[in-house]
């Protein structure tokens, strides 16, 4: 009986299939690059605002705490967006007349609230406590990047759940003493593991990774 198959069929069969396996390994691998790069998380895009607010001015220049805008963010869920009297506890005296303020002015004359334009901003479905993290030594610029040398805000970490899940399986590689959770300039020390693990003993701090810990 004749061949019916030519001798090359063998080869092309063996290409087709690794080929294949490896297109689709390869477009696995791009569609996952690409949920993880800023064009799908907004990672590194500065928001526009209804008034350009610089982080790094009043941070790093004029060395305002977190706390003096951000006041509940020891003790609530959220952070907490300043009040239009706490911009004009300054601004009053500072930059009084300026026209780039002039929609902070207007929003103290009507008392309507400048609508600020939420950079880093979790699905509905996911439970951030802001308190929870702070208090158990977890520093800002942990989660918001180096915000004192932001001209513009922008949203520093991807806020994916990988992102999330590998703080709180090794919680140690992040965690810091509560003394510097806003101290903006602190940097981990080289013996950052051991250190953690102190600290991770010292405030009972529990690895949770189940999923009610943040889908509730």
């Amino acid at each position: 009986m004749s061949q019916i198959f030519h001798h090359s069929t063998n080869t092309l069969s063996r290409f087709s299939i690794f080929g294949g396996a490896f297109l689709a390994a390869g477009g696995l691998w791009l569609m996952l690059e690409i949920t993880r790069s800023p064009y799908v998380t907004n990672a590194g895009v500065a928001k526009e605002q209804p008034v350009p607010f610089s982080h790094a001015h009043h941070v790093a220049d004029v060395g305002i705490d977190c706390r003096y805008c951000h006041t509940s963010v020891e003790k609530s869920a959220t952070a907490g967006i300043p009040p239009t009297r706490t911009c004009m506890n300054c601004h009053t005296q500072i930059w009084a007349q300026s026209p780039m303020l002039e929609p902070v002015r207007e929003s103290l004359r009507t008392d309507k609230s400048i609508e600020w334009v939420k950079v880093n901003d979790l699905p509905d479905f996911v439970y951030f406590n802001h308190s929870a993290h702070v208090n158990k030594g977890v520093g800002c610029t942990t989660c918001h990047g180096r915000v004192d040398k932001m001209p513009l805000m922008w949203q520093e970490k991807s806020l994916q759940m990988e992102w999330c899940l590998d703080c709180h399986r090794a919680p140690e590689k992040y965690v810091r003493p509560k003394g510097e959770v806003f101290n903006v300039a602190w940097e981990a020390p080289k013996n950052q593991l051991e250190e953690g693990r102190k600290l991770v003993k010292e405030y009972k701090i529990r690895t949770r990774t189940s999923c009610s810990t943040c889908h509730r």
